[in-house]
C-alpha cells in the first residue's frame, strides 16, 4: 500500500514497535522518521562515552599496576626532558662554537677533541626528543623553545681563550650531570626503567667528557 512503500522508505520494517496506528501525512512521516534516527544517534553517542570512560579507567587501572606510564608521569617526565634537551642543545652549539674558534698551541688536540664531544652531544638530542615522543609527550619545536627552556648559559664573546673555553666547559658539563641525574630520579619515580637506563649511558657519556676536560684543565 501507498502507507506501506512510505514507511518502509523511511525507515521503518513489519516488526517495528512504533509505527503510526493511523495513515500519516508526510510531515509526520518525516518528524517520526528524523525522531527514530536522532534517537538511535544518541545511543550510539552513549554507548561510545561508555567505552572511553571504561578506557580511561582501564588506562588509570594498568598505571597504577605499572604497566603504563599514568599521564601525570608523562607529563612530569617529558617536562623534564624538554628541559634536558634544551640544555644539550645548548651545550652542543657552545661546544662547537668553541671548536670553530680555537686557537693556541694545542689548536689541533683540542680542536678534534670538541669536535668529538659535540658529535655525542648531538647525538644524544634525538633520543632525548623521541623518547617523549614515545611515552605520549612532546618536546621542543624551535630555537626560541630552546631558549625558553635552557638553564646553561650561552657565550657570544668575540673571543674566549682556550683555557676559558675547557673551563667553561667542564663547568657546563658537570651541571649538565646533576641535571641527568635528577631527571632520573623522576622517572625512577614513574617506574619508567627505558628513560633512566637511556639516562644511565647518557651520564655516563657525560662523565667521560667531564674527565678529559678535567684532566687538560687540571682541576
Amino acid at each position: 500500500t501507498p502507507r506501506r512503500l512510505l514507511t518502509e522508505r523511511l525507515g521503518w520494517h513489519h516488526g517495528d514497535t512504533y509505527p503510526p496506528a493511523c495513515p500519516l501525512t508526510m510531515p509526520e512521516a518525516l518528524r517520526l522518521s528524523i525522531g527514530r534516527r536522532l534517537a538511535l544517534e544518541t545511543s550510539v553517542e552513549q554507548e561510545r562515552t561508555k567505552t572511553m570512560s571504561k578506557s580511561s579507567v582501564k588506562f588509570e587501572e594498568r598505571a597504577e599496576h605499572g604497566i603504563e606510564l599514568s599521564r601525570d608521569g608523562v607529563a612530569e617526565i617529558s617536562s623534564a626532558l624538554r628541559e634536558l634537551l634544551a640544555d644539550v642543545f645548548t651545550l652542543y652549539l657552545k661546544t662547537k662554537n668553541f671548536h670553530w674558534h680555537m686557537s693556541g698551541p694545542h689548536f689541533r688536540d683540542y680542536h678534534l677533541l670538541l669536535d668529538e664531544h659535540g658529535d655525542q652531544l648531538f647525538a644524544m638530542t634525538d633520543e632525548i626528543a623521541e623518547r617523549a615522543r614515545k611515552i605520549g609527550g612532546t618536546t621542543l619545536h624551535s630555537i626560541s623553545d630552546i631558549s625558553g627552556h635552557q638553564r646553561l648559559a650561552d657565550n657570544n664573546k668575540d673571543f674566549v681563550s682556550p683555557d676559558d673555553m675547557l673551563t667553561e666547559l667542564l663547568e657546563d658539563s658537570r651541571r649538565l650531570t646533576g641535571f641527568l641525574r635528577s631527571t632520573h630520579e623522576i622517572c625512577g619515580q614513574h617506574k619508567d626503567v627505558a628513560t633512566t637506563s637511556l639516562i644511565e649511558v647518557w651520564i655516563d657519556q657525560t662523565e667521560r667528557r667531564t674527565w678529559f676536560l678535567a684532566e687538560i684543565v687540571g682541576t
